[in-house]
């Protein structure tokens, strides 16, 4: 099992960076995450925004191999606890499936990513800034295999 982070943006501020290698370098060799950033495609104010937002789905799919279980983060979708968040890795484990999760950019994700997904998460029903979304999956992915591990982290 590899867990992919597909997301929409690069050029992150560096407190997002830091905040993402802090928890990376914790997480166990058992539970691999890669951080893959699909480049936001410049907006300007005429902008076809749809067209956009097409076009960095194709790319963050292009990312997904097909047996790979597809997870897109949405509001709309179900939110887990951290405990939830600890069994379904257990599950993705045992599966031997690779994960990817997806975030959209500002505008979200496109159509053709919401169709491919297998499961939808929320993390809040909190409007949080896409960069944001990233450090706290992370922070996330090595809190549940915390627990996993038997260790009282998540406490």
């Amino acid at each position: 099992m590899r867990i992919r982070l597909i997301t929409v943006g690069n050029k992150m501020p560096r407190w997002i960076e830091e905040g993402w290698q802090e928890y990376y370098k914790r997480l166990p060799k058992e539970v691999p995450v890669e951080l893959i950033e699909i480049p936001l495609t410049t907006r300007s104010k005429n902008a076809d925004i749809k067209r956009f937002i097409q076009q960095e789905g194709l790319a963050m799919l292009s990312k997904v191999q097909t047996a790979d279980r597809v997870i897109t983060l949405e509001v709309t979708g179900k939110a887990w606890n951290t405990e939830q968040l600890a069994e379904k890795m257990a599950q993705w484990q045992l599966a031997g499936q690779d994960i990817n999760l997806m975030v959209g950019g500002p505008e979200g994700l496109a159509p053709d990513v919401c169709q491919r997904s297998d499961e939808k998460w929320s993390l809040s029903a909190l409007t949080l800034p896409h960069p944001l979304v990233r450090v706290i999956l992370i922070e996330q992915l090595y809190r549940a295999s915390t627990i996993l591990s038997g260790h009282p982290y998540h406490k």
